[in-house]
C-alpha cells in the first residue's frame, strides 16, 4: 500500500508539474515583462516629477523674493519715470540691495539674470551673476512673458535654440502700490537638469529635453553620451527612451518633451538575472511539488481511519453533536458521508441563526443613522457614481430648499453646484476616488459654491467621503455653509485694512517698549521721536506703556514736539501683553482755541467798553461831587487866607478834606480805567463780597436817578474766590444794570434790588460753592424768552446787541461756574451766579449776615 501511494503521487506530480511549469514560464515572462515597463513609467514619472518640483521651487523663491520686505523698502520711494527710452541699471556679479541669496538657501542653481520691469513693460534694473549679458530678445520684447495675474507666471521661452526659464510675478513697494515685476531668468543647461534631479541613479538614467516637433535632443544631463541636436531615433538600439509632455507649460512657445534614456546593457542584465533565478526556482519548486505531492498521497492513504477517528472525537467535544458510530470493518467514507451530512444540517441551523442576528444589528444601524442623519447640523447628501442623488437628511432638504418629492434620481451637479464649481467638483470626486484606495485615506474637502433651489448661490464647504458596496461604489458628501464664516473674513480684512490705511498714526507696542507694528501715518511721530519700528519708545513714553500695562487703564496723554502736538491714546491689552497708542495731530486744534481765547478776550473787552459807555453819565456825576468839593474847600481857604482871618489848625482841617476828596476822585478815575482797560486775563484771590460792593458803587448815579436803594444781604466774613476781578466785575455789573433796566417802568417807591451772597455744597461734595442771587421784582421774563436768554444777538432791548448774557455765560464757565435765571410772570427775575470757593484751613460758615441796605451817597 504504502510503495503503490508512493508510485501513484509520483507519476501524478510528474503530470501535474509539467502542465504547471508551461502555464508558469509563460505567467513569469508576462511579470517581468509588466514589471519592466511599469519600473520605467515609474522612473520617467520619477524623474518629471523632480523636474516639475525644481521649477516649482524657482516659482516659490521668485514669490518670495516679490513679496520680500527688502524689495518693497527699496521700491518705496522710487518713481519710474515714462521715458521712451530706458537705460537700466545693471549689477555685475555684486547682488543688489533688494536681492537677498534665497536661491543658494534653497540649493538652486543662481540665475543668469535678475530683472526689476516697470508697469509699461521697460527694464529698470539687471542683477547678472556673470559677465554675460542679457539677450537683445529679452530686453525689447517682454510683455508676453510678464506676469498679469496674481499667481506666479513661468514660461520655458527659446532664444538661439537654447531652452530658458522664465519666472515672473507682481511686485509692490510698502504702501502696496503695483511697480512692475520681479523677473527671473534661468538657462536650462545640463548643470540644471543634473541639479533638478539629484545624485545620478545605479542604472544610469539619463533625461533630457525633447523637441517634440523635431524629435531632437535640446540639452541633457550627459552631453558626451547624448549629444545636443541628435534625434531619439538614433538612441533607441543603446537605450529604452520614455517620453512625457510639459503640461504645466503648454504656453511655452515651443512643444517640449521630456524624455528618460535607460542604457540597454542595464535591462539586459536584469533580464538575464531574472532569468537564471527564476530557472533555480522553478527547479526547487519541482522538486518540492513532487516530494510533498508523493507525501500527501502516502499520508492519506496510510492515515485515513485515524482522521476519521480524531474528527468524530472533535465533532463530540466541540461541537457537541452524537458520535457517528465508526465500526471496524465497516465503509468508513458512508460513514464520513452521513456525518457530514449531519455536520452540514448543524452549519445550516447555525447560519440561520446568525442572519437573524445580522438582521437585528443592521435594524439598529439604519436607525442609529437615521438618528444621525436627522440631528445633523451640517447637510448630508449621498450620490452613487453617476452623481445621482439617492438620499438625503433634512437639513440638506432646508439649506438646499428642494422638493424632497422629485430630489431622487436627480443630478447633484448640475442642480445644486455652480457652474464655475462644476468641474472642480468632479476633479474632486475622482481624487477621493483615488486616495480612497490608500492604507489611511485622507477625505477630499474643498470650498466652492452651491446653489439652492430659487437659483440662489452662497458658499460652502464640502467633504467627500467615498463608500464601496460590492460592486457599487457611492459618494457622502458632507455640506457646511460658511456664508457668516466668509462675512467675518470679510470684515476681519476690512477692519485690518482699516488700520494700515488710517490718516491718523497708529502703532502697537510690547510690554517691552518695542514699537512691533506702525502704520504709514505713523512716520512722521516715529521720526521726531527719533526711533523706528523695531525699536524701543523714548523713555517718557515707555514709562507710559509699563503703566497702562500694570493698570489695565485707558490712558490719554500730550505730546508737544513744537512744530507739531499730538494726542496720544493708550489703550492697554493685558490678555496679550501690548499696547496700541492712537495718536492724533492736535496742532490746528490747539492753535484754533488760542485764537478762540484771543477772539473772546476781544469781545469781553469790547462788551465792557459797551457797558461802560451806558454807566458814563452816573461816573461823571460821581467823579463830579469830589471835584465840587475840592473846588469848595479851595475857595474857602483862598477866602481866608486873603482876609488873613484863616487860623492854621481850621486851614489844614480844610486842606485834608481837599486831599480827601482828591483820592477818591482819583479812585473813581483808577477803577474805570481798570474796567475799560484792555489786558490779558490775570486770576487772583479775591473777597467775593468785595466785588459786589464795587460793582453797586458803579452804579449808585443810577440808584439816585431812580430813588431806589440796592439791598445787599450778605454771607459772614469774606468769600475766597480764585477769578479774574474785571471779568467777574463785567458780569455783575451786566446783571445789575439788567435789573435796574427791567425796574425803570415800575412807579417810583415801588422798585427793589436785592443782591445775595450765599455758600453751600453739591450733593455732600466736599467742594464748596458760592452763589450771588441778583433779583428784582420787575415785569418779569416770559417762558419763550427764557429759552434764548443766554443765546448771541438776542436782546429784549431796543438799544441792546445781544451779547451781555452770552458773554457772561462764557466767563462764568471758563472760571468753572454757572449762570442761569428764574423768573415769573409779574413778580420779576432772578439771576444766579455759582463759583467755586477757595478750600482754606479755617472752616467757611454758611450764615449769612443780617440785611443791610445802601443807599446812594
Amino acid at each position: 500500500m504504502p510503495l503503490i501511494a508512493i508510485l501513484i503521487g509520483l507519476i501524478a506530480g510528474l503530470a501535474v508539474w509539467g502542465v504547471l511549469d508551461q502555464i508558469q514560464s509563460r505567467a513569469v515572462q508576462k511579470i517581468f515583462d509588466r514589471e519592466l515597463r511599469e519600473r520605467l513609467d515609474l522612473r520617467a514619472r520619477e524623474t518629471l516629477l523632480r523636474f516639475n518640483q525644481y521649477l516649482t521651487s524657482y516659482a516659490a523663491t521668485t514669490r518670495l523674493l516679490a513679496n520680500h520686505r527688502r524689495l518693497a523698502q527699496y521700491l518705496e520711494p522710487l518713481f519710474w519715470f515714462p521715458e521712451k527710452h530706458v537705460e537700466p541699471i545693471i549689477y555685475e556679479g555684486s547682488r543688489p540691495f533688494w536681492l537677498p541669496d534665497f536661491f543658494e538657501r534653497n540649493a538652486l542653481l543662481t540665475p543668469s539674470h535678475v530683472l526689476l520691469i516697470d508697469t509699461r513693460g521697460y527694464v529698470r534694473e539687471i542683477y547678472q551673476a556673470s559677465t554675460q549679458n542679457l539677450p537683445k530678445e529679452l530686453q525689447h520684447d517682454v510683455s508676453h512673458w510678464l506676469n498679469e495675474t496674481d499667481d506666479v507666471k513661468q514660461l520655458i521661452i527659446q532664444i538661439n535654440y537654447t531652452p530658458y526659464l522664465v519666472v515672473s510675478d507682481k511686485i509692490e513697494d510698502a504702501g502696496g502700490y503695483t511697480m512692475g515685476n520681479l523677473v527671473v531668468i534661468v538657462p536650462i543647461n545640463a548643470a540644471f537638469l543634473t541639479a533638478s534631479e539629484g545624485t545620478l541613479s545605479a542604472d544610469n538614467a539619463i533625461v533630457a529635453l525633447v523637441d517634440a516637433g523635431k524629435q531632437q535632443i535640446l540639452i541633457s544631463t550627459e552631453p558626451q553620451r547624448l549629444p545636443t541636436g541628435t534625434t531619439i531615433d538614433n538612441w533607441h538600439d543603446s537605450f529604452l527612451v520614455t517620453t512625457q509632455s510639459l503640461l504645466g507649460y503648454e504656453k511655452s512657445d515651443w512643444n517640449l518633451l521630456f524624455a528618460t534614456f535607460i542604457p540597454q546593457h542595464s535591462v539586459n542584465r536584469m533580464s538575464q538575472r531574472v532569468v537564471q533565478f527564476e530557472r533555480r526556482q522553478r527547479v526547487i519548486a519541482a522538486v518540492v511539488f513532487i516530494t510533498v505531492f508523493t507525501l500527501v498521497i502516502y499520508l492519506v492513504s496510510t492515515r485515513l481511519n485515524r482522521v476519521l477517528k480524531r474528527m468524530s472525537l472533535f465533532s463530540q467535544r466541540a461541537l457537541n453533536i452524537k458520535h457517528p458510530g465508526f465500526r471496524r470493518g465497516g465503509n468508513q467514507l458512508l460513514l464520513l458521508e452521513e456525518w457530514i451530512q449531519h455536520f452540514t444540517h448543524l452549519v445550516l441551523k447555525a447560519r440561520e441563526e446568525m442572519r437573524r442576528q445580522h438582521e437585528t444589528e443592521m435594524r439598529e444601524t439604519e436607525a442609529l443613522k437615521a438618528a444621525i442623519m436627522e440631528a445633523s447640523l451640517d447637510s448630508i447628501v449621498t450620490i452613487n457614481r453617476a452623481g445621482q442623488v439617492i438620499d438625503f437628511n433634512p437639513m440638506a432638504e432646508k439649506i438646499l430648499q428642494f422638493d424632497s418629492v422629485s430630489i431622487l434620481g436627480t443630478d447633484f451637479i448640475a442642480y445644486f453646484l455652480a457652474p464655475s464649481d462644476q468641474e472642480l467638483f468632479k476633479e474632486l470626486l475622482r481624487k477621493s476616488a483615488h486616495h480612497h484606495r490608500h492604507v489611511h485615506p485622507a477625505h477630499a474637502r474643498t470650498e466652492l459654491y452651491a446653489c439652492r433651489a430659487n437659483g440662489h448661490i452662497f458658499p460652502v464647504e464640502l467633504s467627500i467621503v467615498p463608500i464601496d458596496l460590492e460592486a457599487e461604489r457611492f459618494y457622502t458628501l458632507y455640506i457646511h455653509d460658511i456664508t457668516k464664516r466668509k462675512q467675518t473674513e470679510r470684515e476681519i480684512k476690512g477692519l485690518a485694512r482699516f488700520v494700515s490705511e488710517s490718516p491718523h498714526p497708529i502703532l502697537r507696542v510690547n510690554n517691552d517698549g518695542l514699537i512691533v507694528y506702525a502704520n504709514v501715518a505713523s512716520e512722521p511721530l516715529i521720526h521726531a521721536w527719533s526711533t523706528t519700528v523695531g525699536a524701543v519708545l523714548p523713555p517718557p513714553w515707555h514709562d507710559e506703556v509699563i503703566v497702562a500695562l500694570a493698570d489695565g487703564v485707558t490712558r490719554e496723554r500730550e505730546d508737544d514736539l513744537g512744530s507739531h502736538i499730538y494726542s496720544l491714546l493708550f489703550v492697554p491689552i493685558q490678555d496679550l501683553s501690548y499696547v496700541n497708542i492712537y495718536a492724533r495731530d492736535i496742532t490746528a486744534v490747539r492753535r484754533a482755541e488760542q485764537e478762540s481765547r484771543q477772539h473772546q478776550a476781544e469781545l469781553v473787552h469790547v462788551c465792557r467798553l459797551s457797558t461802560m459807555g451806558e454807566v458814563a453819565t452816573g461816573m461823571a456825576h460821581e467823579i463830579n461831587q469830589p471835584l465840587s468839593a475840592i473846588a469848595n474847600y479851595a475857595n474857602g481857604c483862598i477866602r481866608r487866607l486873603q482876609s488873613g482871618s484863616g487860623e492854621t489848625t481850621s486851614l489844614i482841617e480844610a486842606m485834608k478834606h481837599i486831599a480827601n476828596q482828591a483820592q477818591r476822585a482819583s479812585e473813581i478815575i483808577r477803577r474805570l480805567r481798570t474796567l475799560v482797560g484792555k489786558q490779558p486775563p490775570i486770576r487772583s484771590e479775591v473777597d467775593l463780597n468785595y466785588l459786589v460792593r464795587e460793582v453797586c458803587s458803579f452804579v449808585e448815579f443810577e440808584t439816585g436817578r431812580l430813588a431806589m436803594q440796592i439791598q445787599l444781604d450778605l454771607a459772614t466774613g469774606e468769600i475766597p474766590v480764585n477769578v479774574d476781578l474785571v471779568q467777574i466785575e463785567q458780569v455783575l455789573l451786566n446783571l445789575v444794570r439788567n435789573a435796574l433796566d427791567a425796574l425803570a417802568d415800575r412807579p417810583e417807591g415801588s422798585r427793589t434790588l436785592t443782591i445775595e451772597t450765599v455758600l453751600n455744597t453739591l450733593n455732600d461734595d466736599e467742594i464748596c460753592y458760592a452763589e450771588v442771587r441778583v433779583r428784582d421784582n420787575g415785569d418779569g421774563i416770559s417762558p419763550a424768552r427764557m429759552a434764548c436768554l443766554f443765546d448771541p444777538f438776542f436782546t429784549t432791548k431796543n438799544t441792546g446787541m445781544g451779547m451781555g448774557l452770552p458773554i457772561s455765560q462764557t466767563i462764568i464757565e471758563n472760571h468753572d461756574g454757572r449762570i442761569w435765571a428764574e423768573s415769573q410772570l409779574g413778580q420779576g427775575a432772578t439771576f444766579y451766579i455759582r463759583l467755586p470757593v477757595v478750600r482754606h484751613d479755617k472752616t467757611l460758615t454758611t450764615e449769612t449776615s443780617d440785611s443791610m441796605t445802601t443807599s446812594t451817597p
